[in-house]
């Protein structure tokens, strides 16, 4: 594609989360840092909430990938489960050998003995659910029981939640009341601040390999600001399309005109934005990028 053309290893801009691109600006590391003293205290319950985009997914990978060799971690993408199922998914995130046709009384004793063997190794268990908001209240309940499974000394798992804000209102429902308040650490993930998504372009191209002068412009900044709103994943999709569209003009910098065209053509971008106010831009870049701009659409 456009490797060659800017000297780059790799692709900069992906929207898969990536743990070598992890962009440590004060919001992220601040919510990694809250992550990992809350793990390390022992915490039971720990909640990470941030608007579509932001990262969450990211932050939890590279959270388990900083925990040291003392954690065991389980991952669940999806949990919109049933109890059980949720359960089933976490004794085998744990390997623990089961019975298609257990039940959640013994499936719960084999998670807790299970627990037990790794507390005796010395050993804490983490469990980090992604897309949290999507989960059912009975599944949100089942979860209590688990953050019941604790020794005199310490809980014998804790339970990190990663959701949309739609989950916080989901755990003030009366039904779910008492989860709620077993929620000790909480941190919202905003968006990147201007100076932030500058120095986020310019981390995401140097570790993508990129070692030339200045590629986005201050203009091609600023718009992609203003029609990112600073949202991460937002920002990779616009700043992947521009650097199609400079290549495509055989550019070597992108400029305003290329964010504007590629906010135009990605309908999340263009609630922020007045699209006809650049269209005569629009026209003569389709026009000039020839079959760049086709293959790019």
């Amino acid at each position: 594609m456009y490797k060659a053309h800017f000297g780059l290893r790799e692709l900069p801009f992906g929207i898969t989360p990536d743990t070598s691109f992890f962009f440590a600006c004060s919001n992220y590391q601040e919510a990694l840092n809250t992550l990992l003293v809350a793990a390390k205290n022992g915490e039971g319950f720990i909640k990470i909430t941030g608007e579509v985009g932001v990262g969450k997914t990211l932050l939890c990978r590279k959270f388990m990938a900083t925990l040291d060799k003392s954690f065991v971690t389980a991952y669940i993408p999806n949990p919109f489960l049933e109890p059980r199922t949720l359960m089933l998914a976490l004794a085998d995130e744990l390997e623990i050998p089961q019975q298609k046709d257990v039940d959640q009384h013994q499936l719960l004793k084999a998670i807790n003995h299970r627990l037990l063997v790794l507390a005796r190794e010395g050993k804490h268990a983490v469990l980090c659910l992604d897309e949290a908001q999507a989960m059912p209240i009975e599944t949100l309940e089942a979860l209590r029981l688990l953050t019941n499974l604790e020794t005199e000394k310490r809980k014998l798992l804790q339970i990190v939640m990663f959701g949309q804000p739609e989950l916080n209102r989901k755990l003030e429902q009366e039904a779910i009341r008492q989860l709620n308040q077993r929620i000790t650490f909480h941190y919202h993930l905003g968006p990147l601040t201007k100076d932030d998504m500058e120095f986020y372009i310019s981390h995401r191209l140097s570790v993508a390999g990129y070692s030339g002068s200045r590629l986005f412009n201050r203009g091609a900044i600023r718009a992609l600001f203003a029609t990112s709103g600073g949202i991460p994943r937002l920002v990779n999709i616009l700043s992947h399309k521009a650097l199609m569209l400079t290549f495509g003009e055989g550019k070597q910098q992108v400029g305003t005109r290329h964010i504007k065209a590629a906010a135009t053509d990605t309908g999340a971008a263009r609630r922020g934005i007045r699209p006809w106010a650049w269209l005569g831009g629009v026209i003569l870049l389709v026009a000039s990028t020839g079959a760049g701009w086709a293959f790019f659409r």
